[in-house]
């Protein structure tokens, strides 16, 4: 014993020796520090400290080295590059709302009026801009229709936008930018004007960042912007590079010319690159903000396996060949692209304690090399004849991302004018670990896992929601696996796999997890796993709107979670799939789509109502399963917990913590938002005939009383009525009146508002709803946008 702790004492020794003698050298960075005044160990830029630290490192190679920048705005000339020659860096800033590190360069005009609203001013040097910032807020280029934050798809969209009465309006339109939601909404397209052709049309060029063009473009979800003419609204600017002139239109009150101008002309900020042979090593980056990148939605793309989605692989940061470094404590925000991108081979990188908001595109995306992946095919109906498939499980080579973490991060309103984005992205990696983040205001999924290659993830204690805003057919949580095994078609890919049982997991040859979420899709899915995702557990979520949805794929359990005013949505499923779905906490039926072979268990569910677990069994599943009151404990407060005396218990249900959703660190939490509590819908109790609910935006009742029956002139109590109806809500935008009776929604007759909301639950992932509303002693039909 007395050995032992001798020995521990000789270890704290060398650890103190060592540390020591490796005591950091710092290398201060002052933005306030005059060009002319030299000082040692100090600059008045990053790009010169880097310099520095290189110097020192070539002569030292081991030592430690950080870089700490004072508070101070920093305006880069070119992306800082980190490579193996500065490994064990830390760029240390004095706090995210102190130190600055920006795309942007300061313009110093001389502003003049043009007219009554507009100001111009002459840019003397040749600089490519794209977005531009008054006293650090963020201007709108000029756009039609105008921006509205409410106003839906592109914050405002119109069937018009590039009609040929509208062109026609347009001096010299070339150079504007068209943005259009994908026919299926499945994403988004951005062009750029480059003509107009001998019919008065736009000439198009780009098209390239959505991998599913055979469906076309949405006919009404359009915007333009980049147009002179259009520039008729506060905050709007335009950029006219044939004259090197903005045009700016300011906000009430406020003079150009005594205001600080900053326009965005890098697209990086910080790359940390290495090799495969030499990796760049503990790279440490904390307390900084970063800003004012360039939109990048006109760059190269490249098509993610077999799906709908192209990325560009770029971002305020962008690190590709790294092991063993940390980006904490930092804010992502007012960039044009993507916040954090992972590229092709990374080990051990984490994201943790940042705050990600107002994003062009992706807050944190892990994607790996296609080189890495065997046989890979690239378009949905493309695919390798399995005679020539390589058999060999599991990646090809070392170039994608593993053993990552983003943890305690705070994302929201990314996806700002690329749609086909999410908060935290995988594709083509292993072993991603995404916990304890709020994800939040986004266009299309929280977190989205494309393929399965190759699986290994765990999703957990996360909160997402208010998702799915600007898109359709997606959920809060969205997954694919289209894996070499996968084929569109389903007989061909049930001979497949009954040939070769294990072919599922070639690709997918670990198991992801997802529980202990909180997950609200009010435009899709809670949990979506779409066409081939395979290999997943799923336990202990909360879902508190839509469901959870899969479509085929092999190999997924789901038990143990809880779906508020919804159920299981399985769709298109496999033979032999081994799928289960038990012990989960439903409120519909189950919502089958084309399942001819119900996997391996779907039983022991708990329902809230008898006539959905009626319907279920005749679908020859949920034997054993039983309804009843759940008994939660305060669904108010959003603890959906059951009590002691639950008749939930008795199908095996067990409780789990509802109170560690989100993020966790102090500063965050405190601004993190928090999804509704749903108003819960109780199938089975008529009592609630009376009870007021808001639905997109319009108060309604189910019809209970003879005079509600006799002022709508209807022939029995049945419908629901409208109340009334917000200022610029859904309901009101879709014609929907105060006194309205709706008796229909697609085609199914509505008695109470039970089935409006389990019709609406069923279809939301369609983004609208088709209505059919009894007023003035007449039928009238309605569409409603659900979104």
């Amino acid at each position: 014993m007395k050995w032992s702790n001798n020995y521990f004492l000789l270890l704290l020794l060398a650890l103190f020796i060592y540390c020591c003698s490796n005591e950091p050298l710092i290398i201060y960075v002052d933005s306030k520090l005059e060009k002319s005044i030299a000082e040692e160990n100090k600059f008045n830029n990053l790009e010169l400290a880097i310099a520095f630290a290189i110097e020192q490192k070539h002569e030292n190679k081991s030592k430690n080295i950080k870089i700490k920048l004072l508070p101070g705005d920093y305006h880069l000339t070119k992306p800082i590059k980190i490579t193996s020659d500065l490994n064990s860096l830390k760029i240390e800033g004095s706090g995210k709302l102190k130190t600055f590190i920006k795309g942007s360069r300061l313009l110093n005009l001389n502003w003049r009026k043009f007219d009554q609203n507009i100001w111009v001013a002459e840019i003397n040097e040749n600089i490519d801009f794209d977005q531009l910032y008054l006293n650090g807020e963020q201007q709108i280029l000029a756009r039609y229709p105008n921006y509205n934050e409410n106003g839906g798809n592109w914050n405002g969209y119109a069937a018009d936008a590039i009609s040929i009465e509208k062109i026609k309006k347009w001096k010299n339109p070339i150079g504007g930018f068209v943005h259009i939601t994908h026919k299926a909404e499945w994403g988004d397209f951005h062009f750029k004007i480059v003509g107009i052709d001998k019919n008065g049309e736009a000439i198009l060029e780009g098209g390239h960042q959505n991998n599913r063009p055979e469906n076309g473009l949405h006919p009404e979800f359009r915007m333009v912007e980049n147009i002179f003419e259009e520039l008729d609204s506060s905050n709007e600017y335009f950029h006219d590079k044939n004259e090197n002139k903005i045009y700016f239109y300011p906000p009430k009150d406020i003079d150009p010319n005594k205001s600080k101008i900053e326009v965005s002309v890098l697209k990086h900020l910080i790359e940390i690159e290495g090799t495969e042979s030499e990796p760049v090593k503990d790279i440490f980056i904390t307390g900084i903000s970063f800003e004012h990148t360039k939109r990048t939605f006109m760059e190269k793309y490249d098509k993610l396996l077999r799906s709908d989605w192209a990325i560009y692989r770029g971002g305020a940061i962008l690190i590709s060949f790294a092991e063993y470094s940390v980006i904490s404590d930092c804010e992502f925000t007012n960039l044009g692209g993507n916040g954090i991108f992972i590229n092709s081979y990374n080990r051990n990188i984490k994201i943790s304690n940042n705050q990600i908001n107002n994003c062009g595109a992706t807050g944190i995306a892990f994607v790996g090399d296609t080189s890495a992946v065997r046989s890979p095919s690239f378009y949905y109906y493309e695919f390798v004849d399995a005679s020539k498939m390589d058999t060999i499980r599991g990646p090809k080579n070392k170039l994608f991302p593993s053993d990552c973490i983003v943890e305690n991060n705070l994302i929201y309103q990314i996806g700002r004018i690329e749609k086909q984005t999410t908060g935290v992205q995988i594709s083509m990696a292993m072993n991603i670990n995404i916990r304890n983040n709020s994800i939040y205001d986004v266009p299309r999924a929280g977190i989205n896992v494309s393929e399965g290659t190759w699986g290994g993830h765990i999703i957990e204690y996360n909160d997402v929601f208010n998702t799915v805003l600007e898109t359709g057919d997606h959920g809060s949580f969205n997954s694919w696996g289209r894996d070499r095994f996968w084929h569109p078609n389903r007989k061909v890919l049930d001979s497949l796999v009954a040939k070769n049982p294990d072919m599922p997991k070639w690709d997918a040859i670990n198991t992801t997890i997802i529980r202990n979420n909180r997950f609200r899709c009010d435009h899709g899915w809670d949990i979506d796993l779409d066409d081939g995702s395979s290999n997943y557990k799923i336990y202990n979520n909360l879902c508190l709107n839509g469901g959870i949805k899969l479509r085929e794929g092999f190999n997924r359990v789901v038990e143990n979670n809880i779906m508020i005013n919804n159920g299981f949505h399985p769709h298109v499923w496999f033979k032999n799939s081994n799928d289960v779905f038990r012990k989960n906490i439903v409120m519909t039926d189950h919502k089958d789509i084309l399942v001819n072979d119900w996997g391996k268990e779907v039983d022991y569910n708990f329902f809230t109502d008898e006539n959905s677990l009626e319907k279920s069994k005749l679908k020859n599943t949920d034997a054993n399963s039983i309804f009843g009151n759940p008994h939660f404990l305060d669904a108010e407060n959003l603890d959906f917990r059951i009590s002691d005396d639950s008749p939930s218990h008795k199908i095996g249900f067990v409780n789990f913590e509802m109170n560690k959703f989100g993020v966790q660190t102090p500063e965050l939490k405190k601004i993190a938002k928090t999804p509704e509590p749903p108003i819960l819908i109780n199938y089975s109790k008529e009592a609630e005939f009376d009870k007021q609910f808001e639905w997109l935006g319009a108060s309604i009742k189910n019809i209970s009383t003879l005079g509600e029956r006799s002022a709508a002139g209807l022939e029995n109590a049945s419908g629901v009525l409208i109340l009334s109806v917000k200022i610029n809500s859904l309901a009101e935008n879709a014609g929907l009146q105060k006194g309205d009776v709706i008796i229909k929604c697609e085609e199914d007759e509505i008695k109470n508002i039970s089935d409006l909301i389990q019709i609406h639950q069923g279809n939301n992932w369609k983004g609208e709803l088709n209505l059919v509303v009894f007023r003035n002693q007449a039928k009238v039909k309605i569409k409603i946008y659900t979104k």
